[in-house]
């Protein structure tokens, strides 16, 4: 009896745990395409500044007060070095995929960050010379034809923001593989949790000269616009705080489920995000896109089965 309850309240927590990762990850990117496209805030860097400066507070109080994870110091320069490094690729993908969103629609930005799988056994190829068996390079086919499939039937197709969105799903797949890399010393391996509270400072550190160079008045305008506009800041900050929650439920589904339920969740994300995008936004789709999207998923879906196939 005593087991068949435990059970029951492993089962709803997971069931919770799963709502909330989904709620923050498709609540973030949505926030960002209504902040980006629809409020007027044409600020992808600043943006992306808030996301990390939450991350870096969040993440501090998490692991030194809340005690979530055990803190992990830093042992060495040459390891630093490697967290910088991997920050700066993270910022690179973070940045381009919210530029994305200020000229892509959110179906068509997941469509093409579905690719991702194809970048990275591209890299992991280029980097580690790690080989897949050919039925799993075979997979990524469709995926790729998908995408292109999609390309062709979007209506709301925009070349800059096209290459902003390859652009960062490449660099989210090299940061993963770069990732195993630079911390493949079992003494300087780092939880996701600790990596984001040493990545962002230095994030912020990279992205606050940056916006001040690509985006010159974005100070006046965020100030005149948090007065004309007083939701903004709640927003902005439900935006950043989602950011943060995004990584959490990410590590928390990552501890207590299996790598395939997670692959699984991941994919069906994915569409559940373009379903609520496109009845919000009501952004123009048609049957060529969806058959395109439709496809680089299934592509996706048999990659990974592939993977836990033949590894």
């Amino acid at each position: 009896m005593m087991s068949s309850s435990a059970s029951k309240k492993h089962a709803v927590f997971i069931t919770c745990l799963i709502i909330l990762w989904y709620s923050t990850n498709i609540g973030v990117l949505l926030l960002n395409k209504f902040l980006l496209s629809n409020y007027g805030f044409a600020f992808p860097i600043f943006l992306t500044m808030c996301h990390m400066s939450a991350c870096a507070v969040l993440s501090y109080i998490s692991i030194m007060f809340l005690k979530i994870v055990p803190i992990q110091r830093i042992k060495s320069r040459s390891q630093f070095l490697r967290i910088a490094t991997l920050s700066m690729v993270f910022c690179g993908s973070v940045v381009g995929g919210n530029i994305s969103l200020k000229y892509l629609p959110v179906s068509f930005n997941q469509a093409v960050g579905a690719t991702t799988p194809f970048f990275t056994a591209l890299f992991a190829y280029l980097m580690t010379r790690k080989r897949e068996a050919w039925a799993t390079y075979t997979c990524l086919v469709p995926v790729v034809a998908g995408v292109v499939i999609a390309s062709g039937g979007e209506p709301s197709f925009h070349l800059y923001g096209f290459i902003m969105c390859i652009g960062a799903t490449a660099a989210r797949a090299f940061k993963s593989v770069l990732q195993g890399v630079l911390l493949s010393n079992e003494g300087e391996k780092l939880n996701s949790m600790n990596l984001m509270l040493y990545m962002s400072p230095i994030a912020i550190l990279v992205l606050l000269p940056a916006a001040i160079v690509m985006e010159p008045n974005v100070f006046d305008f965020v100030v005149s616009l948090g007065l004309e506009h007083k939701f903004m800041w709640v927003l902005l900050l439900v935006n950043s705080t989602m950011a943060y929650g995004a990584n959490l439920c990410n590590f928390l589904v990552t501890k207590h489920t299996s790598a395939l339920t997670l692959q699984v969740l991941g994919n069906a994300k994915g569409a559940v995000a373009v379903v609520i995008s496109i009845l919000i936004f009501q952004n123009p789709v048609t049957f060529i896109g969806i058959a395109g999207y439709t496809m680089t998923v299934m592509g996706v879906a048999a990659y990974g089965e592939s993977k836990r196939r033949y590894s």
